[in-house]
């Protein structure tokens, strides 16, 4: 490897993925340009908006802040894993859609994986409204009052744990 390249293994969406990167790229400019999981979007490149939100190890992540190669090993999931395996919606999706939770959706796939990785906790019961706001807050969205997207996770938390009781 020359100075500036170097190997980096880790899983994506449950696909071992292994490149030789520069050091310089971010874990988001990976997943969109090499990867080609652009629903992983770059907004402000600063960790202020969350739109680049993944999943690293179960623990929400922002992709533009951080080196790819600081997931090297890691687990990573993209908002392109929340579909079932037919491509529809999957459930924190569908409780999102079912809320009308987006106008243009830029902010969607942040805010989806900022609630996977709060849904993804091992708990005995689901997240309250402020717990859900809390985590929620964030991320950034430039169309909605928030209000839907925290009925569309409560929504999601009550499905949860009506299939956790059932």
């Amino acid at each position: 490897m020359t100075a500036d390249r170097h190997p980096l293994s880790m899983t994506v969406n449950g696909n071992r993925i292994d490149l030789v990167v520069e050091s310089r790229r971010t874990l988001a400019e990976i997943l969109r340009e090499d990867l080609g999981l652009t629903g992983t979007h770059l907004a402000c490149e600063h960790g202020v908006c969350g739109a680049c939100t993944v999943a690293l190890d179960g623990k929400a992540v922002r992709s533009c802040l951080m080196l790819a190669l600081q997931a090297d090993g890691g687990a990573i999931e993209t908002v392109e894993s929340l579909c079932d395996d037919d491509g529809a919606l999957g459930p924190l999706q569908q409780a999102m859609a079912d809320s009308h939770s987006f106008q243009c959706a830029f902010c969607a796939p942040g805010f989806l994986m900022t609630a996977h990785c709060l849904l993804a906790e091992d708990r005995d019961i689901g997240p309250t409204r402020d717990e859900i706001r809390e985590e929620l807050s964030g991320n950034l969205c430039r169309c909605t009052g928030y209000q839907s997207i925290v009925d569309g996770v409560e929504r999601a938390v009550t499905a949860l744990v009506e299939a956790r009781n059932a």
